[in-house]
């Protein structure tokens, strides 16, 4: 069963690089460790991902408003909210070979998980009392340097024009909600929204990681799709619940089958935390985080209120009642939703002894809703038509125009793209003015008149 996973990631890798989904960044110069880029089918998914998040949680909802918050930000911002004293892993690095490695990662994998309150001299003492166990991932050898605390913030010499950056660093954002907390008083002051609302905010994020693997699942820069939700502090219960079950149901909205879910409670809570939930998702490599849905007290805006001097308590109108806003947050990245959404369509079966190759995308998400094809390139009849077509359902949809090889050969690429509808132009077309629509799962093949294709799709693509 482990190999059939491992099989099937080396499937979704492979199609994400053959089809342009993912390329590994600086790959003409070697590659650049855990960081991607997404190519032109890639970043058409992502961006249909966001746009149904953002939908989702601001456009359909009145009380929810949006925000881009700087990447770039004052380094006392991650002072108060902690992140320059706590925000590390605890590494070691494997004498033999060089390779620094998680010391949490390595007891998990001799089967003892660390708690998640532990400080990493605790983690530590559990390894040194393990070390006979524990091999390293990628040599096999046992001999492991003494673990440490390594800050996961990126630091950048972003103003510095001494040189000497290291004594007054500035970094790139080690998670997005900073910026929402840090304008919480901005937004509450130049618009309408009043307790309980939300701000959410889809941006870049930066970790120092110091095993990031499985693909684009762990990287070092990263994008986050979250959503703060500012409450009185006696909601917390009933409001955490309810994100919790709108969260669960976006994912069924997708078309994620529910027994690829299951929710983790976090048993052991920092000490802010009132509730911790994550959604797990059945990746290959078995049940995965894929979003946080998490009750934060009131720290978050605490914190920043006294290290700014600025009054963060909340008025309410009604009652008079002066309090600091609990936040219920939830907090997911692109990548992750990305590599999951591409487990979910991915398919294989075997037709007249072919195999076919198809992701079984909703047509919502998919890169390219419609492709259009003339029968034969080389028959200017054919083309011009089918070019007449392609250049009117691409004001409305997201269309692709391709007279490559052979009308099976064009199906299978189109179905590994993703693509729900293929358009076929042919000889009869040019006599009854209809065509061939084929539906990328079932295959199935159905004649429409040219004048009806723009309603027919629009039925179809929702």
């Amino acid at each position: 069963m482990k190999k059939e996973k491992n099989d099937l990631m080396e499937k979704i890798i492979s199609l994400a690089k053959r089809r342009g989904f993912v390329f590994s960044s600086s790959e003409i110069y070697g590659g650049f460790a855990a960081v991607y880029d997404f190519g032109p089918y890639g970043v058409e998914l992502a961006n249909n991902i966001k746009k149904e998040w953002w939908k989702s949680m601001t456009q359909l909802r009145d009380d929810v408003v949006g925000l881009d918050s700087a990447i770039f930000m004052s380094p006392k911002i991650w002072e108060a909210s902690g992140h320059v004293k706590g925000f590390s892993d605890p590494l070691t690095e494997c004498r033999k070979c060089h390779t620094r490695l998680r010391l949490d990662s390595l007891i998990e994998e001799i089967g003892v998980l660390a708690d998640e309150k532990m400080s990493d001299d605790e983690i530590n003492q559990i390894f040194d009392a393990n070390r006979d166990k524990i091999k390293c991932p990628n040599c096999g050898a046992q001999d492991f340097t003494s673990g440490k605390s390594f800050n996961l913030l990126v630091q950048s010499n972003l103003g510095s024009f001494t040189g000497d950056w290291t004594k007054d660093p500035v970094y790139l954002r080690g998670e997005t909600c900073q910026g929402i907390y840090v304008n919480y008083k901005n937004v509450l002051d130049s618009t309408r929204v009043k307790i309980p609302f939300g701000i959410a905010q889809i941006g870049k994020a930066f970790r120092n990681e110091i095993t990031a693997r499985q693909f684009i699942f762990r990287t070092r820069e990263f994008e986050q799709m979250e959503l703060q939700y500012f409450i009185h502090p006696s909601q917390t219960n009933e409001v955490y619940n309810y994100w919790r079950d709108v969260r669960w149901q976006f994912y069924l909205d997708l078309g994620f089958k529910s027994e690829n879910l299951k929710w983790h409670q976090h048993e052991n809570l920092v000490f802010y935390a009132k509730e911790a939930y994550d959604i797990e998702y059945n990746f290959p490599f078995g049940f995965k985080e894929l979003e946080g849905v998490h009750a934060r007290g009131d720290y978050d805006l605490s914190c920043h209120g006294k290290a700014s001097g600025q009054n963060f308590e909340y008025l309410d109108p009604k009652s008079g009642e002066k309090f600091i806003p609990n936040i219920v947050e939830t907090s997911v990245g692109v990548g992750r939703t990305f590599l999951a959404v591409l487990c979910e369509a991915y398919h294989e079966e075997n037709i007249n002894g072919e195999e076919r190759v198809f992701l079984s995308l909703p047509a919502r998400l998919a890169p390219i809703k419609i492709a259009i094809f003339p029968l034969l390139k080389n028959k200017p009849e054919l083309v011009s038509r089918a070019e007449e077509i392609y250049h009117h359902l691409r004001l409305k949809f997201r269309c692709e125009f391709d007279d490559n090889g052979n009308i099976g050969k064009r199906y299978r690429r189109q179905d590994e793209i993703g693509t729900p509808f293929c358009v076929t132009f042919d000889f009869d077309s040019l006599e009854d003015n209809m065509v061939t629509v084929r539906e990328r799962d079932s295959g199935e093949q159905c004649r429409v008149k040219i004048e009806d294709l723009e309603k027919y799709f629009e039925n179809k693509i929702i």
